[in-house]
C-alpha cells in the first residue's frame, strides 16, 4: 500500500470515529439527532399525504391507521452522511471541493433517505410481508453504496483519478 493510501485509511478511520463518538454523546444525540429525525418525519408525514397516506408524525413517530413507525438512529441516514463525510475529509482535496462535494453528497443522501422512508411507510401499509427485507437489507444496503458511489464520483472529480490514484 503507497503512503498515499495508507494516509487516506488512517485519516477515514480516525474521522468516521471521531463521528461515531460525537454523535454517541446523549447531549448531542438529544439536541442535535433526535430534532434532525424529528425534521425527516414532519417532511416524510407531507411526502406521504401527497400520496393520499392518511399521517401524522409525533416526535420520530409516523402512524396511520393501518401502520406506524419509530423513525430511529439508524434509519435517519446519519451513519452514511457520517460516512461520506469522513471520505471526503480524508481525502487529498482543497476545501472549497471538500465543501461542494459534502454539500451536494449529504442532499443526495438525505433526498434518498426521505424516499427510503416514505417507501418503507408505504410498503408497511401496503405489503407488510415484504416490509421488514426492505428496512432491513435492501434500504440499509443501498444507502451505504450510494454513499460509497458518491463518494467514488466526488474523488474522480476532486483528485482526477480516484482514491487510488490521488495525489496529495
Amino acid at each position: 500500500m503507497q503512503s498515499a493510501q495508507k494516509t487516506f485509511l488512517i485519516r477515514f478511520v480516525l474521522a468516521l470515529g471521531a463521528f461515531y463518538l460525537l454523535v454517541a454523546i446523549q447531549p448531542v444525540n438529544d439536541h442535535v439527532v433526535v430534532p434532525f429525525t424529528e425534521l425527516l418525519v414532519r417532511i416524510s408525514t407531507v411526502l406521504l399525504a401527497a400520496i393520499g397516506e392518511k399521517t401524522q408524525s409525533f416526535g420520530t413517530v409516523i402512524q396511520s391507521p393501518a401502520f406506524a413507525v419509530d423513525v430511529k438512529n439508524g434509519c435517519n441516514g446519519i451513519e452514511a452522511a457520517l460516512l461520506l463525510v469522513a471520505a471526503m475529509l480524508a481525502f487529498p482535496a482543497s476545501p472549497k471541493q471538500r465543501a461542494l462535494g459534502i454539500a451536494a453528497g449529504l442532499a443526495v443522501i438525505q433526498g434518498m433517505n426521505l424516499f427510503r422512508i416514505v417507501s418503507l411507510f408505504w410498503l408497511g401499509v401496503h405489503y407488510r410481508n415484504v416490509f421488514e427485507l426492505f428496512h432491513a437489507a435492501v434500504w440499509q444496503t443501498a444507502l451505504i453504496l450510494l454513499a460509497v458511489g458518491i463518494f467514488l464520483a466526488w474523488s474522480r472529480f476532486a483528485g482526477g483519478g480516484g482514491p487510488v490514484e490521488a495525489r496529495g
